[in-house]
């Protein structure tokens, strides 16, 4: 059962949000969404599908006249009000004071953490002088492994961790993902200069640099569900909730609604940055017969047969009803296009090679005008490149003048 909310921030920020548009359509349905909550000196509690009806309704308006910005923005908003958010976490992107304590709030942890480190290793030095670098290793090494046996427990006695601390580690976990890949200072005076270029870093710079390590711990998620041959769709598509960039730079946003007709229910819908649909149809991954060899020639299974036939019909659907998806949900499904990702070499039986089952997908994407099919193998590797040249990008001491 969905845990809706509501709070006198959420109605703070869409009131915020109002100030960003001047189209008086997308104006009428954040108004109805500040009846729904009420005015500042009136705020009532209003949770529940109205709510989020409302919010995904200017996200939609929003798309209607191309504002994928605030579309995204009432479309988090709609999340944090189905209980798919915390509240932080939409704070942080839209609330430039809550960002402020929230990274005034790291970076105090981060010093503590410091701090204690310092203490640690003065006690080493002071118990053994001729303590070496290795044996400060080892000691940090040993207290990281003694914190994996602490717990909460859920016998008798147990605690029952509160909410605040649950939002405490997913920050925890934002903060990891920034500080995993932090450069080691070798001396004190490297210490200063990382402080130094940390202090006058751009926020631009920071922010696309979070973005690399989230986009690299959602790659790791994924390719450890792909390579657990007992992963369900359901499983795999929840990695790649919320990660359009996966699938390429033309795709603009990941639509909160799936459903735009009653009979199709869509895996993962994106929207193009012409305001057209394209949808991605998952399968699993352990596909053992994902490609088949019948009289020495190689063809694809009936798995895919199947996956690109359901496709099909969903394109086909959508269609049908452009005329009305279009009017109501503002989303341009006339000749939209799909991919199947399915399967993945190292589940296929037969001795076949995964140049083999590349080769065979290729010859048969090339006869089909809509629907693409790839492996997840081929997902993986695709964006492997993009965070690549991603972080080419974000370093320039990592591109070297070729020029002569």
């Amino acid at each position: 059962m969905p845990n809706f909310r509501s709070s006198p921030s959420l109605l703070d920020l869409v009131e915020e949000a109002r100030k960003l548009t001047e189209h008086a359509s997308v104006r009428e349905q954040i108004d109805a969404v500040l009846h729904i909550m009420g005015g500042a000196s009136t705020y009532r509690y209003g949770a529940g599908k109205p709510l989020v009806h409302a919010l995904e309704d200017v996200a939609r308006e929003s798309l209607l006249h191309e504002d994928f910005a605030l579309a995204k923005r009432f479309q988090r908003f709609a999340g944090y009000a189905r209980g798919e958010l915390f509240l932080e976490v939409v704070e942080n992107y839209y609330d430039e004071r809550a960002r402020q304590r929230s990274e005034k709030y790291m970076r105090r942890m981060v010093s503590m953490g410091a701090e204690r480190a310092v203490a640690v290793l003065d006690r080493l030095c002071a118990e053994n002088p001729d303590a070496s670098a290795a044996d400060a290793n080892a000691l940090f090494r040993g207290i990281v492994r003694s914190t994996e046996h602490l717990g909460i427990g859920d016998e008798e006695g147990g605690i029952q961790l509160p909410a605040k601390y649950l939002k405490r580690l997913q920050e925890y976990g934002h903060m990891e993902l920034v500080l995993r890949n932090l450069p080691r200072p070798a001396s004190a005076e490297t210490a200063r200069m990382v402080n130094d270029a940390l202090a006058d870093a751009d926020a631009g710079m920071l922010a696309h640099l979070l973005e690399l390590r989230a986009r690299r711990a959602a790659l790791a998620a994924l390719r450890t569900a792909v390579d657990d041959p007992d992963s369900s769709e359901s499983a795999l598509h929840t990695c790649l909730k919320n990660q359009e960039w996966i699938f390429g730079g033309a795709y603009v946003a990941e639509l909160a609604r799936r459903q735009y007709t009653p009979d199709t229910i869509l895996d993962i819908p994106l929207l193009r940055g012409d305001g057209s649909l394209h949808v991605v149809e998952l399968k699993r991954a352990r596909i053992e017969n994902l490609v088949i060899r019948r009289s020495g020639h190689l063809m694809l299974g009936a798995p895919v047969h199947q996956a690109v036939s359901q496709t099909q019909n969903y394109l086909r659907t959508l269609d049908e009803n452009r005329h009305p998806i279009h009017g109501t949900y503002g989303v341009d499904t006339r000749r939209a296009s799909a991919t199947v990702v399915i399967g993945h070499p190292q589940y296929v039986r037969g001795s076949i090679a995964p140049q083999e089952i590349a080769e065979t997908l290729r010859t048969y994407n090339t006869h089909m005008a809509r629907v693409e099919v790839i492996t997840y193998k081929t997902l993986l590797e695709s964006a492997e490149r993009m965070l690549a040249l991603s972080s080419a990008e974000q370093d320039p001491a990592s591109t070297e003048d070729t020029t002569t």
